[in-house]
């Protein structure tokens, strides 16, 4: 069956691109041109997928999501933002987005996203967004541990309360790798062949959180068409993990306190109580014990949750680890895409190490995917990131015999980029050159970029698709 996706975007240009390309690759296509528009239709019609831009006309991508998630809460949404709002990415994804999308959108990026969320949802329950694992799937290696003194010191605080019953709170900031720590610690405790259940607490609306939580009985309330198996009867023997669980309200944490105290749960509208044998997980950017001292979150359900505690490190945090990362993000992406790719250029590499990682793995994750499908050498060299990423590198010239330092726009590989070229080439550089500049200047937007160019629109959508096809807004 075809999977259905809603674009979400002012830009029709775009939106038709988008339409087409992804319709010609098996994709059941809707569009709308508004967030207002966007939100009607995807409250009438069921979408698998939503791909929203952040900057609408009439409302931001952010609004767009949290009215998505109220009306679903296990909607799947790719928000598209330039690299230049690499923390609004970050931001967005904290508020329940499935992923962002950088431009100048890339199809074949698009396509192994896209490509990602459909095998993530052969694991989906029918009726909830939990992911249920078993113990097979949670010991297959998703990440390196690391060598540094950093990762040493936190899988060994993994390795001593996996073998306990106790429950867990993990600290660290969105891309840090909470859930694979999670996982990682059902993978090597006694309740390993049971089920492994994560959930995201963000994405959960109030009015069906205990729903989704504790499951529901048939015409328990309006919508209620048949029984639902909530994420504690699914985890139960195994392990639960609560992911942002500072999201949940006042009122369904109660529910979940009593729930823990008793062992002992019933579904929304039923009267048959169940036994519950479980070990929870839970997850959190911001810290617990202050939130309970603000008001924020239960003290007394801190308290059950914190038997033990572990904060993940930032990846800049961990620079001896980046180069190891940085090459396992590679070898799966040259699997994923089928690609022959060696390594990375020195250059890279040293700017990987300097570079802050604000969006912490799942960033650099990102970064490689994107870099790999635009590189045709054997490695990726500093041209094929992202300009707004590495823009604040200064490249050396001589000049003089005096060395220099001058900021310059990196250039994504193309077939004009060579070693020896003569001057009909080195004009046609020139130009790839002053349409990417002014493109990047106006954010992609083609109106404006032919207007400081100079030619019309059609011209410049022709230039674009000869220097290398790939999707500009």
């Amino acid at each position: 069956m075809k999977k259905k996706i809603l674009i979400i975007d002012d830009d029709l240009d775009l939106s038709l691109l988008l339409n087409r390309f992804l319709t010609r690759n098996g994709y059941e296509v809707e569009e709308a041109n508004s967030g207002v528009k966007g939100i009607e239709k995807f409250k009438k019609n069921n979408f698998d997928i939503v791909i929203c831009d952040y900057r609408l006309g009439d409302k931001e991508g952010r609004e767009v999501l949290e009215e998505i998630k109220i009306a679903d809460p296990t909607a799947i949404v790719l928000v598209i933002t330039g690299y230049s709002d690499i923390k609004t990415a970050v931001e967005v994804i904290k508020s329940g987005a499935y992923d962002y999308i950088a431009k100048p959108l890339v199809p074949d990026e698009i396509l192994a996203i896209l490509s990602n969320i459909c095998k993530e949802l052969q694991f989906k329950s029918n009726d909830t967004g939990a992911i249920k694992t078993t113990g097979k799937q949670t010991t297959e290696k998703q990440f390196l541990e690391g060598r540094s003194k950093t990762a040493k010191e936190l899988y060994r605080q993994v390795e001593i309360v996996a073998g306990t019953d106790y429950s867990v709170i993990l600290y660290g900031e969105s891309g840090t790798g909470k859930e694979v720590i999670a996982k990682t610690i059902h993978s090597q405790s006694n309740r390993r062949d049971k089920p492994f259940v994560a959930i995201d607490c963000g994405t959960l609306s109030k009015e069906l959180a205990g729903s989704e939580l504790f499951g529901h009985i048939k015409g328990s309330f309006t919508g209620a068409v048949n029984d639902k198996e909530g994420h504690f009867e699914m985890a139960n023997g195994g392990t639960l993990f609560l992911d942002e669980v500072g999201n949940l309200s006042g009122d369904i944490q109660a529910s979940l306190l009593r729930v823990i105290q008793e062992r002992r749960f019933k579904r929304v509208g039923g009267t048959k109580e169940m036994p519950l044998d479980i070990r929870i997980i839970v997850a959190s950017n911001e810290n617990l014990q202050e939130a309970y001292k603000k008001g924020k979150f239960r003290e007394d359900l801190y308290h059950r949750f914190n038997e033990f505690s572990i904060t993940l490190p930032r990846l800049s945090q961990r620079k001896e680890d980046i180069p190891l990362f940085a090459d396992f993000f590679l070898q799966k992406t040259k699997t994923e895409l089928d690609r022959s790719l060696t390594g990375f250029d020195d250059e890279v590499m040293e700017f990987f190490i300097s570079y802050a990682w604000p969006g912490n793995l799942r960033e650099m994750r990102n970064v490689i995917r994107r870099a790999a499908l635009l590189t045709s050498a054997d490695k990726i060299s500093l041209q094929a990131l992202p300009f707004d990423l590495v823009k604040g590198v200064g490249i050396t010239t001589k000049d003089n015999d005096h060395h220099t330092e001058r900021e310059t726009p990196v250039m994504d590989d193309n077939p004009i980029a060579k070693k020896e070229i003569n001057l009909k080439d080195r004009a046609a550089k020139a130009e790839y050159d002053a349409i990417l500049m002014t493109l990047e200047m106006v954010n992609f937007n083609k109106s404006k970029a032919a207007e400081l160019l100079n030619i019309d629109r059609k011209t410049l959508y022709n230039k674009i698709r000869a220097y290398g096809g790939s999707l500009t807004n």
